[in-house]
């Protein structure tokens, strides 16, 4: 995502209208969200809200004065952390999803003050290293796709698919290759959080049949799209 994001937002008499810091993170991986807390001899009151784009605010996390803190019912689960003393109160997400992308809000409310808030946009990314060997026996071609994740498919609701497409002489209709019944996949891990997976696909292809093939992996609602390897004359390059 390219995307330069500039939020607005008002909430309890604040208004935020600087850009917002922006954190990113490799899906999969922990991400952690910094909020500084100011000195005082105040009681207080320390609040963690999440803000998906479009959506209100979620609380996720609260403390008043010497409670104990306490995270909302819908964050009630181990992946999510905070390490509160009197100077700090940062948010740590152990294992991100792609859902966890958003706005984190920090706010610090002190004894007959206005709320100060701070806000970070965590982007999540989803990293791939798409590549492509082809040998042509005869008049067929086959075609590999190497698809390199550092994540595994539990980490996003619905798993991996892999596409193929070829991109002819109209540039605005590309077509879908199917691969029902000819697709063949190997997956390996290559360490706790990486997994290595080849896509192979067979499929004569005719002189007629020119230009560029893609694999592509749609995944955590995205489509995610290889470099190309086109077919000019009587080969590929």
């Amino acid at each position: 995502m390219n995307a330069l994001w500039v939020i607005l937002f008002c909430m309890f008499s604040f208004k935020l209208d600087t850009l917002i810091p922006v954190t990113t993170v490799q899906l999969g991986e922990p991400a952690t969200l910094l909020c500084d807390l100011p000195k005082t001899e105040y009681r207080r009151r320390v609040d963690w809200y999440k803000q998906s784009p479009g959506d209100s605010l979620q609380r996720i996390w609260t403390v008043k004065d010497s409670a104990e803190p306490a995270f909302a019912p819908e964050f009630k689960n181990s992946k999510w952390d905070v390490n509160y003393d009197k100077n700090l109160a940062n948010l740590t997400i152990l294992r991100t999803r792609q859902e966890d992308e958003g706005i984190y809000h920090c706010g610090f409310t002190a004894w007959l003050q206005d709320t100060k808030w701070t806000a970070t946009y965590l982007l999540v990314k989803v990293f791939f290293i798409i590549t492509f060997k082809i040998a042509p026996p005869g008049g067929s071609v086959t075609l590999h796709c190497s698809l390199l994740s550092n994540f595994d498919n539990k980490t996003c609701s619905g798993g991996l698919s892999m596409f193929w497409f070829r991109q002819g002489s109209n540039p605005s209709h590309p077509s879908i290759i199917y691969t029902d019944g000819n697709r063949h996949h190997e997956c390996g891990s290559n360490s706790a959080t990486q997994q290595s997976c080849v896509y192979q696909f067979n499929k004569s292809i005719s002189s007629s049949e020119e230009g560029t093939y893609y694999c592509a992996v749609a995944t955590c609602g995205k489509i995610l799209f290889g470099k190309g390897t086109k077919l000019q004359g009587t080969g590929f390059i």
